[in-house]
C-alpha cells in the first residue's frame, strides 16, 4: 500500500467497543452509489429478512436488472415511490441492525444538491459520516459540500468510500490519485479523523469482508472500521460535564396495593417519592454528586438514579434516567441539571450557524420559537449577517436565509438558556427554530463561544 493511502486510511486511532451503538449517515454526489453501497452492507452483514429480499430480487427482475448480479441493492433503501421512479435518494432512509459486535442505525442521506438539507438531518447526530465517490470522477462540488457540512457540525468520524474501485481496474495508482484529492481538501477543511478506502458497492469489495481484488490496500473494511469506531457517547462520557435536560417531575398519582401498603416504609418513601426524569445529555452522574440546577441556581446533592425502575448507582449518556435529589427544589421541564460549577450563565442572545431547513426564508424581524433541550422559549430573528460559499467555505453578505442554504445570525431570547459551546459540547451547544404559528421545523442552529 502507497505511503498516500496509509496517510488517510489506518485504523490505529479506532478501538473495539463491544455491543455499543453506533449511528452514521451516508452520503455523496447523485449516481455515486450511495443506495447500492448501503444495500450491499445489509445484505452482506445478512441484516435483511427473506421476504424482503425475495421481493427486491423479484423487482430487479421485472426491471431488467440482469447483469451482473442481477440484484439491485440500491431497492433496500430507496423506499420511496418518488425515489424509485427518479432513481435519485430524496429523503433520509433510516435502517436499523446489528452484527456479533455492535449495533448500527444508519441513515441514507440525499446526494442532490437540493437535498442537502435532508442530509443536515441525517449527519446532525452522527458517529461518523461515509462520503461516497465516484473513484472515476474524483472529487466533485458536491463532495466538497457533504465535507464541509461534516466539518461544520463536528462528525467526530469521517470515512471516505471511494466507489467503482472494480471499473478502475482495481488499479493502485487511480486509487491513490483519488485519496490525494480528498487529503487536500479534508486538510483545507480541518477534518481529523479521516479514513478513506477502496470499494465496489456492486461487487462487495472492501465492504463487508476485505477484497483479495485490491491486494495493495491493507486497511480494514467498511464494515470492520464502523464496527471498531468509537461512539460519540463513548466520547463524550468520560470528558464532558453532566446534563440532564428535565424532561418531566415524577410524582406518584395512583394508590399502592393493599399488599405494598401494608408495609411502612414502602408506603412512606412511595409518599416522599419527587424525581426529576429526562435523558442524559452528556456525561456521567453518580450518586452522592454534587449538581446544580438551572435557571435556579441551586445546588444539592444526588440522592439516588433510578433507571427503568431500579436504582443504580450511576448513569452515563444517553440512558433514560429519573434523578432524586437530597433537597426540595422547585424544577419544572426545561430545567436542566448539571454538575456543580459546570453550568453556564443564562444566555439571551445568539450568535448562531443556521442550516436552513424550510423553504420559506428566514429573514430579521422574523418572530420565532427556539428548542433547546426540553426547554422552548420565543425568539426574534435580529440579523443575519451572511451565509456560507460551500465551495471555499467563506463567508458572503446575505440579508436572509434561503432553504438549504447555512449562514450566520444573531437571535434575540424571551428567557435564558443555558447555551454552549457547540464545540466544547454537541448536545448543550444545539438548537431548532421553529415556526410560531404551524410547528414547522425552520432551521437549526449550532452556537459559538
Amino acid at each position: 500500500m502507497t505511503d498516500a493511502t496509509t496517510a488517510v486510511t489506518g485504523l490505529e486511532t479506532a478501538r473495539p467497543t463491544g455491543t455499543t451503538l453506533f449511528r452514521f449517515a451516508t452520503a455523496g454526489s447523485v449516481d455515486d452509489g450511495k443506495s447500492t453501497l448501503v444495500g450491499r452492507l445489509l445484505h452482506d452483514s445478512k441484516a435483511i429478512l427473506a421476504d424482503q429480499l425475495e421481493q427486491v430480487a423479484r423487482t430487479s427482475r421485472e426491471r431488467g436488472f440482469g447483469q451482473g448480479t442481477g440484484f439491485d441493492f440500491a431497492l433496500l433503501t430507496d423506499g420511496l415511490r418518488a425515489e424509485r421512479e427518479q432513481g435519485i435518494t430524496i429523503d433520509v432512509a433510516y435502517r436499523y441492525f446489528s452484527t456479533g459486535q455492535r449495533s448500527f442505525i444508519l441513515a441514507d442521506c440525499p446526494g442532490h444538491v437540493q437535498y442537502t438539507r435532508n442530509m443536515v438531518t441525517g449527519a446532525t447526530t452522527a458517529d461518523a459520516v461515509v462520503v461516497l465517490i465516484d473513484g472515476r470522477k474524483g472529487v466533485l462540488e458536491q463532495t466538497r459540500r457533504h465535507l464541509a457540512v461534516v466539518a461544520l457540525l463536528r462528525v467526530p468520524h469521517v470515512i471516505v468510500a471511494v466507489n467503482k474501485i472494480d471499473l478502475l481496474g482495481y488499479d493502485e495508482q487511480a486509487f491513490a490519485g483519488v485519496a490525494a484529492q480528498v487529503r487536500e481538501v479534508t486538510a483545507e477543511l480541518g477534518l481529523g479523523d479521516v479514513h478513506v478506502l477502496p470499494v465496489s458497492a456492486l461487487e462487495g469489495d472492501n465492504v463487508v469482508d476485505r477484497s483479495a481484488n485490491t491486494p495493495w490496500y491493507d486497511g480494514p473494511a467498511l464494515l470492520e472500521l464502523l464496527e471498531a469506531l468509537p461512539a460519540i457517547d463513548e466520547l463524550e462520557t468520560e470528558f464532558d460535564a453532566f446534563r440532564l435536560p428535565v424532561q418531566l417531575v415524577l410524582r406518584p398519582q395512583g394508590g399502592l396495593t393493599p399488599e405494598l401498603a401494608a408495609d411502612a416504609a414502602t408506603a412512606e418513601a412511595y409518599r416522599d417519592y419527587r424525581a426529576f426524569a429526562g435523558r442524559v445529555a452528556s456525561g456521567r452522574v453518580r450518586v452522592g454528586d454534587r449538581v446544580q440546577v438551572f435557571p435556579s441556581g441551586i445546588e444539592t446533592t444526588v440522592a439516588g438514579i433510578d433507571v427503568a425502575g431500579a436504582s443504580v448507582d450511576e448513569a452515563t449518556a444517553p440512558q433514560s434516567v429519573a434523578l432524586r435529589l437530597a433537597d426540595e427544589v422547585d424544577a419544572a421541564r426545561g430545567a436542566v441539571i448539571g454538575g456543580a460549577g459546570t453550568l453556564p450563565v443564562g444566555r439571551r442572545e445568539i450568535d448562531a450557524e443556521l442550516f436552513q431547513l424550510d423553504a420559506r426564508p428566514l429573514a430579521p424581524g422574523a418572530r420565532v420559537l427556539v428548542k433547546h433541550g426540553t426547554s422552548t422559549v420565543q425568539a426574534l430573528v435580529a440579523s443575519v449577517e451572511s451565509r456560507r460559499d460551500l465551495d471555499t467555505l467563506a463567508h458572503v453578505p446575505a440579508d436572509a436565509l434561503q432553504v438549504n442554504e447555512i449562514g450566520r445570525a444573531t437571535l434575540r431570547l424571551a428567557a435564558d438558556l443555558p447555551l454552549e459551546s457547540y464545540e466544547a459540547n454537541r448536545s448543550a451547544g444545539s438548537f431548532l427554530v421553529i415556526h410560531p404559528a404551524d410547528g414547522a421545523t425552520l432551521a437549526a442552529g449550532i452556537t459559538h463561544a
